[in-house]
């Protein structure tokens, strides 16, 4: 075959060849779109209550020597995140012989003991941990003060008082997805 010959064979081809390829480039496709309604981002709530908010825990008068008096509230996470709780004595005073007046917190809920000594004994304006608190978790504390049985005559018409804070802060976590 002479080459004008092959030259009159492949141009028709390649005119047919590119043809072929704009159609099939230019055709009818198949294709598929998805789309989202407005995405939103809604800040959890950190919250909690006391059953005795701006209450005395206690208040105990006529205390003699072998007394032991209880007072109690319940505290919960009324918010959304989880929290860890602290328990704080933020001021107290104590006029009593320190081995003679004792107080005792307990968590009844759990049954955890979170201070036994003297009364006005814990640290003023240290945060005491409670622990960890789920979103709707409640927990009931207990005070008990007692007058020691040995208390002489020098106690009698002494005094003492505490004020007490709780607090609650957002646990770190990782982010859901």
């Amino acid at each position: 075959m002479s080459i004008a010959r092959t030259k009159k064979v492949l141009i028709p081809l390649a005119t047919l060849l590119a043809a072929g390829t704009i159609a099939v480039g230019s055709g009818a496709t198949f294709s598929s779109t998805t789309g989202n309604t407005i995405s939103a981002v809604t800040a959890g709530t950190l919250k909690h209550s006391n059953s005795k908010d701006g209450q005395a825990i206690f208040t105990l008068g006529d205390v003699k020597p072998g007394d032991s008096r209880n007072g109690t509230l319940t505290i919960t996470n009324t918010g959304s995140l989880p929290a860890k709780f602290t328990l704080t004595e933020k001021s107290s005073t104590n006029a009593f012989a320190a081995e003679n007046l004792k107080l005792v917190i307990t968590n009844t809920t759990s049954n955890t003991q979170v201070y036994s000594g003297t009364f006005g004994g814990l640290v003023d304006g240290t945060k005491n941990d409670l622990g960890e608190f789920a979103p709707g978790a409640a927990a009931t504390y207990k005070f008990t003060v007692s007058l020691d049985a040995k208390a002489d005559d020098t106690q009698q018409g002494l005094t003492a008082g505490a004020v007490y804070t709780w607090d609650s802060v957002q646990l770190d976590g990782t982010v859901q997805q």
